[in-house]
């Protein structure tokens, strides 16, 4: 744990924002100020890791996928990387609106992109015309662009990992609606309201994301490693309208969890710490 720490020390995710840019909601997680930036409390941050690990572990054994999204230039590379490893799925491109809730039209583009490669492996391509083929050619570059990391996603995930609340607003408010769990880091000028498990941190430093997005996906490997043989429901497939009546049900699951696990899980990490 103290190895941990002073990790994430190094990687300067303590530093927040200038005091004139913060958000008053994160208060608690704040622990002073320096030069006018606002310094976040370090046990808060590991808190929100533990959590969220522990969390993660437990979803992804229940044959669930968690998905990452960091579409800004500092997170991008961390989320390809440790995602690609955890094989969990991720989004590092723009947020496309109904992501989740409109997953039946995004599954439909990605079996496109399935065809649109068979075209290419197989050399049928060469049947079109040049200008078809320039044509099917861009259509893959862009659906390949931006859904691509979403491959391995067959049904919806059980939580969203979101680096900055500020810019992913349209993932949050999608999974908000469909009462997915979510999973932030949050600097100080962002609203912790949007996370279920907020981790405070700074959002802008790449190997404050790196080290973030690593540790949670640690977690998800573990989750995996003890997966079940039973599926999880697939809700890609559920007939039209009964994603809305799911969401009720899945809301309440959140909030369980908050009551229950967030006071024993806030415990150990400040005394590690």
């Amino acid at each position: 744990m103290s190895s941990l720490v002073n990790e994430l020390i190094e990687a300067g995710i303590h530093f927040g924002q200038r005091r004139s840019n913060w958000n008053p909601k994160m208060g608690p997680f704040i622990h002073g100020t320096k030069n006018q930036i606002h310094i976040i409390d370090i046990k808060e941050t590991i808190k929100g890791i533990l959590l969220a690990k522990k969390f993660i572990a437990k979803c992804v054994s229940e044959n669930k996928d968690v998905v990452f999204v960091g579409t800004k230039r500092q997170a991008r590379a961390a989320v390809e990387t440790h995602c690609g490893a955890a094989g969990m799925p991720y989004v590092t491109e723009r947020w496309l609106g109904g992501t989740l809730t409109n997953f039946r039209t995004v599954r439909e583009r990605l079996k496109r992109l399935e065809e649109l490669e068979r075209l290419v492996e197989t050399g049928e391509i060469k049947n079109y015309s040049k200008k078809m083929e320039a044509q099917l050619a861009r259509e893959h570059k862009k659906i390949y662009r931006n859904l691509n990391g979403l491959r391995s996603m067959t049904r919806l995930p059980g939580a969203l990992v979101v680096i900055d609340t500020q810019r992913e607003m349209n993932a949050l408010n999608e999974a908000k609606n469909l009462g997915i769990p979510t999973i932030c880091l949050i600097d100080t000028d962002g609203n912790p309201d949007m996370a279920d498990i907020p981790i405070p941190g700074n959002d802008d430093s790449m190997r404050s994301i790196d080290i973030v997005v690593r540790e949670l996906c640690a977690a998800a490997t573990e989750g995996k490693g003890n997966r079940t043989s039973a599926p999880a429901s697939n809700d890609a497939d559920a007939p039209a309208g009964e994603g809305d009546a799911q969401a009720p049900r899945r809301r309440s699951a959140r909030s369980r969890f908050r009551m229950d696990d967030g006071q024993g899980a806030a415990a150990s990490p400040a005394a590690g710490a």
